[in-house]
């Protein structure tokens, strides 16, 4: 019997209870990714689900919530830099970071509503390709 990993499905973000609202208003409003319905018998739960493009983001609530400040999910963006634009006009502060831009990597950090660091990158590839 074998087994083969296809890739992540979703990532989880952790959120304090009734971030429903402020998580609607930057993963939708902000990032611009749609809202999934979450199946009915996790509804109770609370948090809420989005589309970024091949993959979901799942944010759940968690009692004791503390913001993962070094932890995060790094997001492959065609367009980055227009990303950047809508981030400031947002109010949302972003950290460049060019550790990696020897690779042609370019990337920066900005914080969700909650506190937990995210990672937005654009590779050579995805720029010549713009």
């Amino acid at each position: 019997m074998t087994f083969v990993f296809e890739g992540i499905d979703h990532i989880q973000l952790a959120a304090p209870a009734g971030c429903e609202e402020a998580a609607r208003t930057f993963f939708s409003g902000t990032l611009g990714w749609n809202e999934l319905p979450k199946p009915e018998a996790l509804a109770g739960r609370g948090g809420v689900w989005f589309q970024c493009g091949r993959h979901q983001v799942h944010v759940g609530v968690q009692a004791d919530f503390v913001p993962a400040a070094k932890a995060h999910p790094a997001f492959a963006v065609a367009g980055i830099d227009a990303l950047r634009e809508r981030l400031a006009k947002s109010g949302v502060s972003v950290i460049d970071d060019d550790a990696r831009a020897d690779e042609g990597v370019v990337r920066f950090y900005a914080n969700d509503p909650f506190g937990n660091r995210l990672e937005f990158m654009e590779t050579a590839t995805r720029r010549s390709a713009e």
